[in-house]
């Protein structure tokens, strides 16, 4: 066959008619389960985070109990969080932003969250007020996250129908982790090496 002939039935497969379309696939997998906040606080555990579940009432002295048992002083606090939760404590505002030194040296981060999965023991931050940039929640080494039970789903699908897909989501799953080629665990290599999670209601 000739450069040219070659060529030629190049051209001719490429502009051949396309193939029939696959046929559509059964979308009918299940997207809700029955889990709820005790499925929730035991994936937590399973992860190595610790979890708490109060009234509503005890909210803000809950946090600020909770961040001094942890000794925990210099604490990062988004733009949203309230001054309740953070009496007798020094808050880091990010406005203007803080930069990473300030973030290393930081006793704590508190935030809250988008939403959180109960089957997988997962919060979400969308970087809305209460969570802040991606940085404030990756950087210090302890995290601690409020969650109303209102914001619990059980599934994954449940957790994507509610968020917005432009926001920066971040998904977490306990505290940071990684393990080796030797299955050595290292923690706080991609984000904090201890996680709480308080739950309100």
């Amino acid at each position: 066959m000739s450069a040219r002939d070659e060529i030629l039935t190049r051209v001719r497969e490429a502009i051949a008619p396309a193939p029939a379309p696959a046929p559509d696939l059964s979308r009918e997998y299940r997207t809700r389960t029955g889990d709820g906040v005790e499925t929730f606080i035991a994936r937590l555990h399973h992860y190595q985070a610790q979890a708490h579940r109060v009234p509503e009432s005890e909210l803000g002295p809950t946090v600020v109990a909770t961040l001094r048992e942890r000794q925990a002083r210099r604490i990062v606090a988004p733009e949203g969080i309230p001054a309740a939760w953070l009496v007798g404590l020094e808050p880091l505002r990010d406005t203007p932003p803080l930069d990473s030194q300030v973030l290393d040296g930081a006793d704590a981060v508190v935030t809250t969250c988008a939403v959180a999965i109960a089957q997988t023991g997962t919060i979400v931050l969308d970087g809305s007020t209460g969570m802040g940039r991606r940085a404030l929640s990756l950087v210090p080494d302890y995290h601690l996250c409020v969650v109303r039970s209102d914001q619990i789903v059980g599934s994954l699908p449940e957790a994507i129908a509610k968020l917005d897909p432009l926001r920066p989501l971040t998904f977490i799953s306990g505290p940071s982790a990684t393990v080796d080629i030797e299955m050595v665990r290292v923690a706080g290599v991609h984000g904090p090496r201890r996680l709480e999670v308080v739950i309100a209601g």
